[in-house]
């Protein structure tokens, strides 16, 4: 039941790190503009607007970790990822997420 109510309210935590560790590719879905005043290392920049075209680029056997600023953008890039059967998880914030690496 504890299991269920998490699941629903969303207070399971994903360990970031270790699906880094893992092999999981990390993908920043704001504009370049933004990408290039500060991103995580080793992180690949695909803006939203372009996450459809460019998805054929991704390792669908790899965990994906989206984020962008706030978590809005990377939530949508998640939605998206997910529908064509990736592993996703919302990293939210690319300063919050790089903190939990």
């Amino acid at each position: 039941m504890i299991d269920f109510i998490k699941k629903l309210f969303g207070k399971n935590k994903v360990d970031y790190k270790a699906l880094v560790e893992n092999g999981a590719q990390i993908i920043d879905v704001r504009t370049p503009a933004e990408y290039s005043s500060g991103s995580i290392r080793n992180s690949k920049n695909i803006p939203l607007q372009q996450l459809v075209s460019e998805m054929k680029k991704l390792d669908l056997k790899k965990p994906i970790i989206t984020c962008c600023a706030s978590g809005m953008r990377s939530a949508s890039a998640k939605a998206i990822l997910k529908q064509n059967g990736f592993e996703v998880y919302n990293g939210g914030g690319w300063t919050a997420l790089q903190k939990k690496l």
